[in-house]
């Protein structure tokens, strides 16, 4: 089956043939971290996680090899340093921010269903000339220079965008167009106001690296360059992003890598993933709709939120809503309740411990091998599930292989995503109790322990004793004080003979929180009696 992908650089969809199909690669910029990536930065995660699923199962695990970089030197690190560890030296502080938060983005896309990238590399292990040889900044800068593409001035090296006749193919922006709103007192250093900066002094108080121009730090475009390079080669197969990294980081990678190697290209096709919004609006702190995965994960499973994402086709625009992720849970719930029933069947599928993926149906191939059309393919997982309901005896294992080969369930933990806790001692958990229940599920569910600990501790402290097993499945005994299901329904029933029905109401409302269904009826007698049992 080919693979055909849209090129941002060509404007067109257009088949995928790697330039080694024993070696296919793939780079993907990955984030700054100075500080929690937020659900913006998970979109281009969770897409290019999808590709490289698709890559290792076309061309094998062992010839595909995807490079998600860390940037771990930027200005805005250098400013929460100070600002988060003012009492420590700057060095030490900014060390403490970058492993925080590089620590958190692999624990918060892990809990997403992502696979971890063949390499990681650190943007600071790659300034200085490397004894193993692979390529760095300072080295990078020096063919520049040498090739009459880059200059010094003003104390900065800057790359010569007129050196570069074709500059601009990428994002469609011509020179001209950018000198016409140039600020000429700003940039009076500058040939012309579109060079970039390949080299930035450091002062005393700023991080910094020895090199040919002086103490300094690389700027932010040389980074990608270099460590693409450094594990992928001068030219690769695919490079990719969010659609903001186009204009002008991806244009001047491009540039820098192009005029340092003399190739003819950097990556044969180049990715964009769409804009994300929440709740029809641009994500912004002011406006208070601005979300950390982390923070999101306390809430949802991660699974939830990269099914989610993956509803709208990765080049299309989201719109992150509420509503569309309680919509997205139920239908995984609904899933994932339905294949437990059939557990056994597929018990063997997952081989999680060698990392061996199973392989997906035709019509999920088909739909992701079409540009990544993950709209199409949650249609064709809808459409084995009706199956599934239908009672075709092959649908339950087709519909576990599909899903966990796209990171959205697991085989062995299928319970999960049960919202149905199972309680003992003829004690029921109040509706504050059972929505700390889902809460601790989610946190074991995303891995994330010290929540997990924290919830624990407060449902103990409320009488309430709690088990998680291996499949996700929850059982709860309430030993504090009970709550009484008979002496409510007793008080429904006085309430309803006296015509109290807003009390009466209220009661089953009450009941329902809990999750207990009320049955009226009459017994042989004539007289209205109540039957009640836990929903499912």
């Amino acid at each position: 089956m080919d693979l055909r992908l849209y090129d941002t650089l060509t404007r067109q969809k257009k088949p995928f043939a790697p330039i080694d199909p024993h070696n296919v690669r793939m780079y993907v910029c990955g984030p700054t971290v100075y500080d929690f990536a937020h659900i913006g930065n998970a979109r281009p995660v969770i897409v290019f996680d999808v590709l490289f699923r698709l890559l290792r199962h076309l061309h094998g695990e062992t010839h595909v090899t995807y490079v998600r970089n860390i940037t771990d030197v930027d200005d805005k690190i250098n400013a929460r340093a100070v600002r988060d560890f003012p009492n420590l030296p700057l060095n030490d502080a900014i060390r403490q921010v970058t492993e925080k938060t590089t620590a958190q983005f692999h624990a918060d896309v892990k809990a997403l269903g992502c696979l971890p990238p063949t390499y990681e590399p650190r943007a600071t292990d790659f300034v200085l000339p490397r004894a193993d040889g692979k390529a760095d900044m300072v080295t990078l800068i020096k063919q520049l220079i040498a090739r009459g593409h880059a200059y010094e001035a003003g104390g900065e090296v800057l790359f010569d965008t007129v050196s570069m006749p074709d500059y601009g193919q990428l994002s469609g922006r011509k020179l001209e167009d950018q000198q016409a709103g140039a600020r000429v007192a700003v940039e009076a250093h500058k040939k012309n106001p579109a060079d970039f900066v390949l080299w930035k002094q450091s002062s005393d108080e700023e991080p910094g690296w020895d090199s040919p121009w002086g103490r300094g730090r690389p700027g932010w475009h040389i980074e990608c360059s270099a460590m693409s390079a450094a594990y992928l080669g001068e030219v690769f197969d695919i490079h990719g992003g969010g659609l903001d990294l186009i204009f002008p980081h991806h244009e001047n990678e491009i540039a820098q890598s192009r005029c340092a190697h003399g190739t003819h290209a950097m990556a044969n096709i180049w990715m964009h993933n769409g804009f994300l919004q929440v709740e029809g609006e641009k994500m912004s702190k002011s406006l208070g709709n601005f979300f950390t995965i982390n923070e999101l994960l306390a809430d949802w499973h991660g699974e939830v939120l990269r099914f989610n994402m993956l509803k709208t086709h990765y080049r299309s625009p989201i719109d992150w809503t509420v509503s569309a992720l309680n919509e997205s849970k139920r239908e995984l719930q609904t899933w994932a309740n339905a294949l437990e029933n059939t557990e056994g069947m597929f018990r063997s599928i997952g081989q999680r411990a060698t990392g061996v993926l199973p392989s997906p149906s035709n019509a999920i191939l088909e739909a992701i091998s079409d540009d990544l059309n993950t709209s199409q393919m949650v249609t064709e997982l809808r459409s084995i599930f009706s199956r599934l309901r239908s009672g075709d005896p092959s649908a339950s294992v087709e519909l576990m292989q599909n899903l966990e080969f796209l990171g959205l369930l697991r085989s062995d933990q299928l319970a999960l995503l049960n919202p149905y806790h199972v309680g003992s001692g003829g004690r029921l958990a109040s509706p504050e109790t059972k929505h700390k229940l889902d809460l601790l599920q989610i946190a074991f569910a995303n891995g994330n322990t010290a929540l997990q600990d924290k919830l624990t501790l407060e449902l103990q402290k409320a009488g309430v004793t709690v088990s998680i097993f291996e499949n996700g499945a929850v059982s709860y005994e309430v030993t504090g004080s009970a709550i009484d299901i008979d002496g409510l329904i007793a008080a429904r029933a006085a309430a309803r003979a006296r015509k109290d029905f807003k009390e009466s109401d209220r009661i089953r409302d009450e009941l329902a929180a809990m999750g207990v269904v009320l049955k009226d009826g009459k017994d042989a007698s004539g007289n209205p009696t109540t039957m009640w049992e836990i929903a499912r």
